[in-house]
């Protein structure tokens, strides 16, 4: 999730938050009617925070996962790729050294 919308989601839930305590302070309700109403919209906006909390931390989560998985799949094909040079590398040497025998035992006869 981008910062400019974060930053937009946080915008619009305080607005709500404070348009709510508005409303109802304003509301010619008694006291306690009144009471109960901001502890409702409290319980509302928590569970609206986590809500969106718990959206934000599962989008994190899978970014990590992709980005790990990705990194994962670029080390496996070095290694692989790696892994093809080295027998690459190794016939050369086994035929240089075939050829050196060869011409070792020549010299010796």
């Amino acid at each position: 999730m981008s910062k400019n919308t974060g930053n937009t989601i946080l915008a619009i839930l305080t607005g709500a938050a404070i348009g709510a305590g508005v409303g109802i302070l304003f509301a010619p309700d008694k006291g306690s009617k009144t009471r109960v109403k901001i502890k409702d919209s409290y319980k509302d906006a928590q569970k609206d925070l986590q809500k969106k909390y718990e959206e934000l931390s599962e989008e994190v989560k899978t970014k990590f996962t992709s980005t790990k998985f990705d990194f994962e799949g670029s080390y496996d094909d070095l290694l692989s790729s790696m892994s093809h040079k080295t027998e690459d590398v190794i016939s050369f040497l086994e035929s240089k050294l075939a050829e050196l025998k060869e011409k070792n035992s020549k010299l010796q006869k």
